[in-house]
């Protein structure tokens, strides 16, 4: 009997462990969307603060239901952000490798008409584009 209720005593700080865990990622989430939100002035987030502080469970609670669709939104619009950003990353660092003939020899006919390149230039990037 007390192997089973030590185990079952186990069992429930297991689940106690757990529950703070969720709730203290709850509040961490609450506070970065505080402070990401670029809508909210300086008084409303030094408000929802100081009610997440002094009242944390009706506080997170209370802006989960007032402001959780606008959270949601802004995790979106940060993810498709990010996912833009990386994209354009790529497509900087990939270089000429991956671009077509075409844009490679409308890029070396842009370098002919600043001057940067002579036409006997020119024509020798123009046939390494098409050969490619």
């Amino acid at each position: 009997m007390g192997t089973l209720m030590g185990f079952v005593d186990f069992l429930l700080w297991m689940l106690w462990i757990y529950f703070v865990m969720i709730c203290i990622w709850i509040f961490v989430w609450v506070f970065i969307d505080i402070f990401r939100d670029h809508t909210l002035n300086g008084w409303a987030k030094a408000l929802w603060v100081i009610l997440l502080i002094v009242l944390p469970f009706l506080g997170a609670i209370i802006y989960l239901i007032a402001r959780g669709r606008s959270m949601a939104g802004r995790q979106a619009r940060d993810v498709e952000e990010t996912a833009q950003a990386n994209a354009d990353y790529i497509r900087s660092v990939a270089g000429t490798s991956t671009s077509s003939p075409a844009a490679e020899i409308e890029r070396a006919h842009g370098l002919l008409a600043a001057g940067a390149i002579t036409q006997d230039e020119f024509v020798a990037l123009k046939a390494k584009a098409l050969a490619a």
